[in-house]
Parts: structure tokens; sequence; C-alpha cells
């Protein structure tokens, strides 16, 4: 089992990626391979960041012998996803919308259809526009047809939206520990639902 976290923030090792390893590393503990993508690394490898829909449908020329090729690759054979980005005026941030449309190639295969999604955000203040993030990564993963949970699993409560935090994430406790839990649902229903996403 593939799990692989999108890092949406700026920062390569901020607040966000703190909480994603955080989630990965339960996940390895469980016995699933995971990958963790930088967006802003990705970007920074194109000529051009954003999608200009340059064909239609989609010939994904600009993911050929580059970083987003190498990243749609990764999302091609996942069973599960976790979308993290830090609030950006009460939603994504700019670099996880320039990604997410790159993958407009994947929608057309349908290459994420039922694969099991969870969200990461993290925010300056308390509630500062952390379950409105959630929701906007809700809306990336609906229309790839993914099957989204929240941090809630059997061996603790229901759970939530996702996981909010408040920076500095390293010292949110209850986000540390929400990221854990909810990691072990994406694995709990990624197993449950594998046939779904049976690939040829």
């Amino acid at each position: 089992m593939l799990i692989a976290a999108i890092n949406g923030s700026p920062n390569r090792d901020g607040n966000t990626a703190l909480l994603l390893r955080e989630a990965l590393s339960a996940a390895e503990k469980l016995g699933a391979e995971t990958q963790l993508i930088n967006v802003a690394e990705v970007l920074t490898d194109l000529d051009q960041p954003f999608c200009d829909s340059c064909t239609y449908p989609c010939n994904a020329a600009c993911a050929e012998g580059n970083k987003l090729g190498e990243a749609l690759a990764i999302l091609r054979r996942v069973d599960a996803l976790i979308i993290g980005s830090p609030v950006y005026y009460g939603t994504i941030s700019g670099q996880l919308a320039a990604f997410w449309d790159k993958t407009n190639t994947l929608w057309q295969s349908k290459a994420l259809l039922n694969v099991v999604g969870g969200a990461v955000t993290v925010a300056q203040a308390r509630f500062g526009g952390q379950e409105t993030t959630l929701k906007a990564i809700h809306d990336l993963m609906l229309v790839q047809g993914m099957i989204i949970v929240g941090d809630g699993h059997r061996d603790f409560d229901c759970g939530h939206h996702g996981v909010c935090a408040q920076q500095p994430s390293e010292e949110d406790v209850n986000a540390i520990e929400r990221a854990r839990i909810m990691a072990q649902r994406i694995v709990e229903v990624a197993e449950a639902t594998l046939s779904l996403r049976s690939r040829s």
C-alpha cells in the first residue's frame, strides 16, 4: 500500500510538513509505503508553473522529464493521499492550487478515483481559517472522485473534518495526535477499499 502526502506549503520543512511527516510515520508503522511531495519544489522545476490549458484534453506535456512528472507518477499509484496546506486568507496556498491544477491528466484517466484522502492545515491563530481550508482541500479531492475521511478512528472518537493546527505545529500536541489518528483511519479505509482501485 502506498500513501503519499502533498505539502502545499512554500516551506519544505515548515509547520505543514511536520504534521504530514507525523501522519506518514504513523502509516509506516502500520506497514504502508510512504512518499512526501513538496509542491514548491515541483513548481520551481517548471517553465510555466500555472496551468494555461495548453491542450484539451490534457496531454501532460508539461510533466515530461521533470519533478511534476515524477509527482504525477507517484499519484497514479497511491492508495491514499494526505494533502496539507497552510491557511492563506481562509483557503489553500497558491502553490497548492497551482500544483493541483496540473493534475488534470489524473482526472481524465480517473487515476485518483476511490483513492482515500485526508487533510491537514495550519494557521497562525487558533481559529484562523483552518476549517474553511480543509473544506477547500476536500473540494479538490471530491472533483477527483476521492473518498474523504476525517481525523477519527474507532479506537479514539469519530473526529472532525481533518487536522487543524496552530503554528508552531511542533507545539500543538493535539494536532500532532490527530494527524497520527487520521493516518490510522486512512490506512484502515484504504485497505477496506483496495478492490475499488484495481488498476490494469
